[in-house]
């Protein structure tokens, strides 16, 4: 839908779905709060491209204060060094939670109208439109203890007095999943007496009381105001938890998945281009369904990537990442995969449930442990807990191998981890950290009692400008080589995001993907070596058809088709194409 024709009935018909047990009358009045909004204020855009994304888009993932300097907000230091240093590189940034927060590194928000006045404002925010597609977080779960809203609910005064999930102990939590370890029901006292609070996340992240739709109100409401100030790409940030029902798990629930397709009806019509993304750190049908039918999600993470790549990488062994890959689906029509290694939030670990057994799990695991990485937990139904997270960088995660005790492999394996996944169906994102090849902070750990932070670095511009000049850091080494991948990639057509997929059966010791543009054209046959010796790739395993000429796009080598074999050095990529 591209105009408001008719989006007053279907506003009615996805609330009457969601809310079953609520008067068709009140359904009717917040549908018409919401169309008035929508026809108030909508821009119905009429250059919207043919396409959202190809092979050119790229996704920064950053904190709106990663990157400081002198005379200039945050966001607006971060917008000059994007500017000067990525342009070409990458198409979107996703900042981020920006607003005003009591905690969790801005994931705690406490007013989601307004910028925290630490990393600039709303102006600072759009400008960043001018050469990026702004990506914002959409925090719809849990909100903070210190905001207004929850002041309402403690004083029992409108709106908030209604707007926290809180149950009687006649609600069966005994199935409900779990990502933490602290007690999910918190006691609070009330106006209106003791009441126990949903907490997911933390004590201090209160879960929204989405059974009353004025709260689904609220969040259209900021959503729309997002949008207004330049936001192209929404992340629905721990979407799956939303809805909660007594004696079920709590998470996927249908009328979750309803509420998605209802934002991206509503979106569509409000602003054609923008981009719908959700987060759910989940094993992997369960990501997959927030596809819908194409009609949720455009954009889904691509969550068993980053820790199968880590397996793949750390024992030279392609066939789990082989296996998984050839049973992946291609992304519906208008949707893709959101692929990346590393983020803010560390490895999650719940994505390769049913993809690892339990020693292979356990063996990841005291690999990473022993690379310095710290791990999250959450608890099981069953009473125990299992990994929830690993905390460490890309790169230390990957630092040393048992073949490669002491590191000395240790930046062409990162980069070949990038490579891997710059040639993955999907659009790649890269956490800006990871660009620049950053170690573990364990300092930050130990003054903040967080274990997150060993992956949060922040930069002030001046550091990392010399860090990047300087030929012989680690920093210079892994962003120039990154980029001239990335560089490379964005003008190959059959890297598209939609572009087809086969998985190559080179045994081992590699890992291969065949990717040909969606107008046949071009093939590339993009190959790791995935160990820290040479390895001889039989070009009879690959179909590279004789009446073409066939070069390496990363080294400019032209292969000989007399040849049969192609000798690859530790961890070296291919990407080998007709064009």
């Amino acid at each position: 839908m591209t105009n408001n024709e008719g989006l007053k009935a279907d506003l009615i018909g996805w609330l009457k779905l969601i809310y079953t047990d609520i008067a068709a009358g009140e359904l009717i009045s917040v549908a018409e709060i919401i169309e008035k909004r929508v026809k108030r204020n909508s821009s119905f855009s009429k250059n919207i491209p043919k396409e959202k994304w190809s092979e050119k888009s790229c996704l920064l993932i950053s904190y709106g204060d990663s990157v400081s300097g002198h005379g200039r907000a945050p966001i607006g230091t971060l917008n000059n060094f994007t500017q000067e240093n990525m342009e070409g590189l990458i198409s979107c940034i996703h900042i981020l939670p920006f607003f005003p927060s009591s905690g969790d590194d801005g994931f705690s928000v406490k007013d989601y109208s307004s910028v925290n006045p630490k990393l600039g404002t709303w102006k600072d925010i759009s400008a960043i439109s001018d050469n990026f597609l702004p990506m914002a977080d959409v925090i719809l779960n849990h909100g903070s203890r210190e905001s207004a809203w929850f002041e309402q609910f403690l004083d029992s005064k409108s709106p908030g007095r209604d707007f926290f999930f809180t149950v009687s102990d006649a609600f069966n939590i005994s199935k409900v999943v779990r990502p933490r370890e602290h007690a999910l029901l918190q006691e609070v006292e009330t106006k209106d007496g003791i009441k126990k609070i949903w907490c997911t996340f933390s004590e201090d992240q209160v879960d929204f009381n989405f059974t009353n739709p004025l709260v689904l109100l609220e969040f259209i409401q900021i959503i729309l105001d997002f949008i207004d100030n330049g936001i192209k790409i929404l992340r629905l940030d721990a979407v799956g938890f939303l809805w909660k029902k007594s004696g079920t798990g709590c998470l996927n629930l249908q009328e979750t998945h309803s509420i998605i397709k209802l934002i991206r009806n509503i979106t569509d019509v409000y602003q054609e281009d923008t981009i719908i993304v959700t987060e759910t750190n989940l094993p992997n049908q369960e990501n997959l369904s927030y596809f819908g039918n194409g009609n949720e999600a455009h954009w889904i993470y691509n969550f068993p990537l980053p820790p199968l790549v880590l397996y793949t990488l750390l024992f030279a062994d392609s066939t789990i990442l082989r296996r998984w890959s050839m049973s992946m689906p291609p992304a519906l029509k208008n949707t893709s995969y959101l692929n990346f290694l590393s983020s803010h939030d560390g490895f999650g670990m719940r994505p390769i449930e049913g993809l690892l057994d339990e020693e292979q799990k356990s063996k990841l695991f005291a690999r990473l442990e022993n690379n310095g990485s710290l791990f999250s937990w959450r608890h099981n139904n069953q009473g125990d807990k299992s990994v929830y997270e690993a905390n460490t960088t890309l790169f230390s995660a990957l630092e040393k191998t048992d073949v490669d005790p002491e590191g000395h492999l240790s930046i062409l394996r990162f980069i070949s981890a990038y490579a891997i996944i710059f040639s993955f169906e999907g659009i790649p994102a890269i956490y800006i950290n990871s660009f620049f090849g950053m170690v573990n902070d364990l300092n930050a750990v130990q003054e903040s009692g967080i274990k997150r932070r060993v992956n949060r670095q922040k930069f002030s511009e001046k550091w990392l400008k010399s860090r990047l000049d300087n030929v012989k850091t680690r920093e210079h080494k892994i962003f120039n080589t990154l980029k001239k991948l990335l560089k490379i990639r964005s003008q190959q057509t059959a890297f598209h995001p939609n572009a087809t997929q086969f998985t190559l059966q080179l045994g081992t010791d590699f890992f291969g993907l065949w990717r040909q543009s969606r107008d046949r054209t071009q093939s590339i046959f993009a190959i790791t070596n995935l160990n820290a010796t040479d390895k001889n790739l039989n070009l009879l395993d690959i179909n590279l058809i004789d009446t073409e000429n066939w070069r390496d796009l990363i080294s400019g080598i032209n292969l000989s088709m007399s040849k049969n074999s192609f000798k690859m050095s530790p961890y070296q990529t291919v990407w080998i194409t007709n064009k």
